[in-house]
């Protein structure tokens, strides 16, 4: 048996492998995922799936190529989805369903060629976490911007004093990241999260409230990220500042589209 042949389910279902179908790529139908990790319907797997596409277009890889909306008989809107499509869906899928975990397991271990570059689901969730972080960053800026910050960097720095208790730089030479590089790049994916919710917090706070004027949006920021890092005091017991560093996200997201490359050449079209 290859090493592709590892997945298998109850009973005498097929194996994931026997699964695929081939019309110029094989790929694998979203309903027929469902069958596999035995979700409720195609409406439950969606949510994986639209974070799967957020995944690629982080990534830069193309979209088209990797998802293809469908209709199938008896189900009607359906997704034609490439290994790649599959491996990301699965990595963003509810990992405390036992078959969500057995296929994560299977694409994490699926074959010797891979193994270098097929990254966990938790390096997966940090790629479409730092994404969004970034876009919601772009998004602060603009608003804040709009109501009187000169200076970015002054507000900036306050949001982080708030949820750290020191200031950006300090905070790199504590952890130890790297100088020239965002320390958001090292985050691991629970220290991304709470930074993504004290921007997405702060933007609300400074709408609702129409904040305006750079000290004011300054002490807003802090005041938002005071909160963060107490909640996370309470919920967790660690401070914001003592999570371990990760690897570097540039390395996650090149190892990632390497194994699309990589199962696209598993997959493709045989030469004759």
């Amino acid at each position: 048996m290859s090493e592709l042949d590892i997945f298998h389910f109850d009973g005498d279902r097929p194996n994931f492998e026997a699964y695929g179908r081939d019309n110029g790529f094989r790929h694998w139908l979203a309903s027929d995922l469902v069958k596999m990790l035995e979700y409720p319907s195609l409406e439950a797997l969606n949510k994986a799936v639209n974070k799967a596409i957020a995944a690629c277009a982080n990534l830069g890889v193309s979209i088209n190529d990797n998802f293809k909306e469908v209709e199938t008989e008896g189900v009607g809107k359906d997704w034609c989805l490439s290994r790649f499509a599959c491996y990301l869906t699965v990595m963003n899928g509810n990992s405390r369903n036992p078959k969500v975990a057995a296929a994560q397991a299977y694409f994490v271990t699926m074959a010797e060629a891979f193994r270098q570059y097929v990254q966990s689901a938790e390096g997966v969730e940090r790629v479409l976490i730092r994404g969004e972080v970034s876009e919601r960053e772009k998004s602060l800026s603009t608003a804040v911007h709009g109501r009187g910050v000169d200076n970015y960097a002054f507000f900036q720095n306050a949001g982080y004093r708030g949820m750290y208790n020191m200031n950006m730089q300090e905070l790199k030479k504590f952890k130890g990241a790297p100088d020239g590089r965002s320390l958001l790049d090292f985050m691991g994916k629970t220290e991304l999260a709470a930074n993504l919710f004290r921007i997405t917090q702060t933007e609300e706070k400074i709408s609702n409230q129409n904040i305006k004027g750079q000290r004011a949006l300054e002490k807003a920021h802090e005041s938002v990220g005071q909160e963060v890092r107490q909640s996370m005091r309470r919920i967790s017991g660690t401070s914001p500042e003592n999570l371990p560093l990760e690897g570097d996200i540039r390395e996650v997201k090149a190892g990632l589209k390497k194994a699309g490359k990589e199962f696209a050449k598993l997959d493709g079209p045989k030469k004759k």
